[in-house]
């Protein structure tokens, strides 16, 4: 991936700079809080090279990458004031995501645990191996050896406040300094030792003092409520004294206000859902399972997985074990296993070629995203397979009395988080059933596979694409849209249509055909892919004016009607109508030859797109 030509891309798709409000990014996606969805040319992020999918989720527009997102996201970064902050106060200069509650919910857990989600994750592992070798007897934890390993696995979590407070005020707009101030008083050692001790008073106030150590939710209130009060007592208090005399009001508010009330009232809410959660998974544990094992890959899809953070360190931290992660290993292998299956059952040397390293994410390091966006959802049945493992799996899982010992991001790295509690027996048979079902479906019932619909012919050959219209050929330069006449999304010509009716270039598979009918994806038998773009911006029409002959999964033969189209209304309303036609693989055809110019009719040579083996041969 070029990630500075992905970037540029997709910041052009989603209506440039001046079109988001906001942008974060997750384990596996750009999320973007747009401001305009008009703005938005979906198409063409999709189409954009590096793009695995995009999804509409959580009151965002998210861009699904992969585990390169860190990259593409440093890109934009670069390119744009997006994902920064400004130097004034210390203060973040991100706006807040608009919509209905959930959705700002979802969204501002996602924006405040996300940067340290790698780091709980790491730290996690390394506390579930250090658990696990106490269990076989690897290592005694009377030695200073285990001492000193504890401290590296547990510290993170344990002043998680700290690193909360920092990100919560980038979040909230917030001073992070003061915000650190804050925090560290709630994990202040002679604080912390107070934790159980009976008669503490505050000024003669009663306190009833519980423990803040690895707390989310005191931290996460607080700062909302420093951003508040900072910004009232900046506007009130004389510029001579305000920068100095703001946190120490802050401080000296916020910190006995926790101690008071915030405190006492979020650990009855943090130990109300744990053990909320515990009954569940005590009185009826097949069924937790079961739900979160069948329904965790859904969430993903819509970003919702956030809003079990909360629960899963607030269960953490009541009770030193989370039984809602569990089951999620079911789910996340379930997934990886049907991936797996497709890329052994697949002909379809594309389709393989992903299939492969997502089998490898999503076992290893349980990102699934790659898996499920670009295999196991346009395939369906895999998907369905996945989740079927993982409801199964989960099930036993669950009703073996299993839990993990640490946060941790579900993967076969992360197993040993679940050793040492509950049935290992059953344990065992989850996973197990997790990942032979949805392979075995897979495998033996298959999946409308791309490779056997098209005819076989040599690998690595040149392709002649045909004129898909009547009209003028232009060089691809000329499109009035940066991303396509730069090349950004590969090369090809453009055409001017004089007939509205598009015409397939040859024999072809339709692997994308959008409902909007502005633009169509096809593949070649030796591997080639052809995007046909109807107008620019002409997604924004919504399907009016447009009649799709064709559906995604249909062969095609060359010269084959796919798409009729209304040239006046489209130009009437605003729209230019030149149509690229460009290779979109563009490392297995990396040059087109013999490009047409000047007036040509469907069924007449527009390119040779010239495969790498032939330009190897050449040189």
């Amino acid at each position: 991936m070029d990630y500075s030509k992905t970037a540029a891309a997709v910041l052009k798709g989603v209506g440039g700079e001046e079109n988001v409000q906001s942008l974060v990014h997750c384990a596996t996606r750009l999320r973007f809080v747009i401001r305009d969805d008009a703005k938005v040319d979906k198409a063409a992020v999709k189409a954009t090279p590096g793009v695995i999918a995009t999804a509409e989720a959580g009151g965002q527009y998210q861009v699904v990458i992969g585990n390169e997102v860190p990259e593409v996201f440093a890109e934009i970064t670069k390119i744009s004031k997006l994902g920064g902050t400004s130097a004034s106060d210390g203060r973040a200069a991100q706006d807040g995501p608009k919509g209905n509650l959930v959705n700002r919910f979802i969204a501002m857990i996602s924006a405040i645990f996300t940067p340290l989600v790698w780091a709980l994750a790491g730290t996690g592992l390394l506390k579930a191996f250090l658990a696990a070798a106490v269990t076989f007897a690897w290592i005694d934890n009377t030695t200073t050896t285990y001492t000193i390993l504890n401290a590296l696995s547990d510290a993170f979590i344990n002043f998680l406040p700290l690193a909360l407070a920092i990100t919560a005020a980038k979040y909230f707009n917030a001073n992070q300094f003061t915000s650190l101030a804050i925090a560290g008083s709630f994990v202040y050692p002679s604080i912390v030792a107070l934790n159980g001790v009976p008669d503490i008073t505050f000024f003669g106030i009663p306190v009833t003092m519980v423990s803040y150590v690895s707390s989310v939710i005191p931290i996460i209130v607080i700062v909302w409520l420093q951003s508040h009060g900072e910004r009232f007592l900046y506007a009130a208090l004389p510029a001579a004294i305000r920068r100095f005399v703001t946190p120490m009001i802050m401080v000296m508010v916020l910190v006995p206000l926790t101690f008071l009330v915030i405190g006492p009232l979020s650990n009855l809410i943090s130990t109300g859902l744990a053990g909320g959660i515990g009954w569940v998974f005590t009185v009826v544990p097949w069924l937790g399972g079961a739900i979160m094992g069948g329904l965790w890959q859904v969430f993903v899809i819509f970003g919702l997985h956030w809003g079990f953070v909360p629960l899963m360190t607030a269960e953490l931290q009541s009770t030193g074990l989370i039984y809602i992660t569990a089951p999620l290993f079911a789910a996340v292998l379930a997934q990886a296993a049907a991936v797996a299956g497709v890329w052994v059952r697949t002909r379809n040397s594309n389709l393989k070629s992903l299939a492969a390293p997502a089998t490898l994410s999503g076992f290893l390091a349980g990102i699934t995203e790659p898996a499920i966006y670009g295999v196991n959802l346009p395939l369906k049945r895999p998907f369905v397979f996945g989740i079927v493992g993982g409801v199964l799996g989960g099930a036993l899982i669950s009703a073996g009395g299993v839990a993990a010992n640490a946060f941790v991001l579900p993967s076969l790295l992360a197993l040993p988080a679940l050793f040492g509690t509950g049935n290992t027996v059953m344990l065992i048979l989850g996973l197990l059933v997790a990942i032979i079902v949805p392979f075995g479906l897979t495998v033996m019932l298959g999946f409308k596979d791309p490779a056997n619909e098209t005819a076989a012919v040599a690998q690595g050959s040149d392709l002649e694409v045909l004129s898909p219209l009547d009209g003028t050929a232009v060089a691809l330069s000329a499109v009035p849209d940066a991303v396509f006449a730069g090349g950004d999304l590969g090369k090809g010509v453009a055409i001017i249509p004089r007939v509205g009716a598009l015409y397939a270039p040859f024999d072809a598979l339709v692997v994308a055909a959008f409902p909007t009918g502005h633009a169509i994806g096809l593949q070649h038998a030796d591997g080639a892919d052809v995007l046909i773009h109807v107008g620019i911006d002409t997604v924004k029409l919504g399907g009016k004016y447009f009649s799709l002959k064709v559906e995604k999964g249909q062969q095609v033969k060359a010269g084959d009607l796919l798409l009729e189209f209304d040239i006046n209304a489209i130009t009437a309303a605003g729209y230019d109508i030149t149509t690229p036609v460009i290779i979109t693989n563009p490392k297995k055809y990396p040059t087109i030859g013999s490009p047409a110019a000047g007036p040509v009719a469907h069924g007449d040579p527009l390119f040779l797109a010239i495969a790498e083996e032939e330009l190897a041969t050449a040189k």
